[in-house]
This record gives C-alpha cells, sequence and structure tokens, in this order.
C-alpha cells in the first residue's frame, strides 16, 4: 500500500510505501492526516491504524533530496520512450537499454552512460563505442533533475485511494500554467 507524503502546506510531494510512511511518524517528521479503513500495521504488542496520508511536521528537505531513483523505468521516460539512435517510439515491453561506452571498454552503468534504444539498433551497435559504429545519439544521456514523468505522477488514476483526490486536485490547480 502507497502513502501519499504532503508537505507542510498540504500538498503533495511523494508517493512512499507505507513502511517508510511509518518511519516518518515514529520518528516525529509527519503526522497522520488520513488512514485505510480495516488496515492495520500491528507488532507483538501494538496496533496502529495503516496510514494513508501524512504530512510533514516540518521543512525536511533531506527525505527527498535523494534525486530521481536509478531504475529501467525512469530511464525510459527521461528518453521519452524513444530510441536514441534513430528515434523510433519503443514499447515499454520491446526496449532495451544500450551502455554508450560498452562496459567491456570500461563504460558505467549509470545516468550518463545509459540510453533507451530499439533492439535493432542495440544489436548492430554491438559492442562498440557510439562513434565505432557510426550512429549519434539524439540527445545527450544526463541524470534528471526532477522526477521522470513530471507532474503526471500527482495525477489522481482508479485505484489510488478516494481520500488522495482532494490533494492531487490542489497540486494540479496550483502547478499547472494559465491560460
Amino acid at each position: 500500500m502507497d502513502v501519499l507524503v504532503l508537505n507542510r502546506s498540504y500538498m503533495p510531494l511523494q508517493r512512499v510505501s507505507w513502511q517508510r510512511a511509518f518511519c516518518y511518524i515514529w520518528n516525529g517528521k509527519a503526522e497522520v492526516v488520513e488512514t485505510y479503513e480495516e488496515r492495520h500495521v500491528r507488532s507483538s504488542t501494538d496496533s496502529w491504524p495503516m496510514p494513508s496520508i501524512v504530512r510533514l511536521v516540518s521543512t525536511v528537505a533531506s527525505l527527498f533530496t535523494r534525486g530521481v531513483k536509478f531504475n529501467r523505468r525512469n530511464l525510459y521516460l527521461r528518453d521519452k520512450g524513444r530510441c536514441q539512435y534513430c528515434s523510433r517510439k519503443v514499447s515499454t515491453a520491446d526496449f532495451t537499454l544500450d551502455h554508450v561506452v560498452p562496459r567491456s571498454k570500461g563504460g558505467r552503468t549509470s545516468w550518463t552512460n545509459l540510453v533507451t534504444a530499439c533492439l535493432a539498433c542495440n544489436q548492430r551497435k554491438g559492442n562498440r563505442s557510439v562513434r565505432e559504429a557510426g550512429f549519434r545519439l539524439r540527445t545527450e544521456p544526463v541524470k534528471p533533475r526532477f522526477v521522470a514523468g513530471g507532474t503526471g505522477t500527482f495525477a489522481w488514476h482508479v485505484g489510488m485511494p478516494e481520500s488522495w483526490k482532494d490533494y492531487l486536485g490542489s497540486f494540479r490547480y496550483w502547478s499547472e500554467g494559465l491560460e
């Protein structure tokens, strides 16, 4: 179960696991705003309602300064689902990750050395550098500064708790551009 984390002004910051949210509460960094009905966190001697929404009680910048998580999904989102060699749209089921500088030649597995590639381009490039293969990168791979997917991360979706709807709607109101 996920928990919506709000800042002091009740604006959404992030979705976290219930375990992480419970740690925030236990350490006095957050307070419970809403709970899941009929769900509890239990220890051998106690039981607490499982949080659905928590609010940070003070400005705790260090909780969210880790940056964007390095994983396949966020790499795919950073590259907007396009092969970085031929610019073709690649489905999440069919994309591959390619090391710009192959690992066998000292390339690291990092934000700045991995790109989304279609299977055909990845196979053609093989174990060569981009220049050796005669390819050109569509965009330079960089570490994103913001959560991949942008403000869409805070859109309410079917399956989310109804209690989140009010807070997510306010996020869109305050963060979207004026027309």
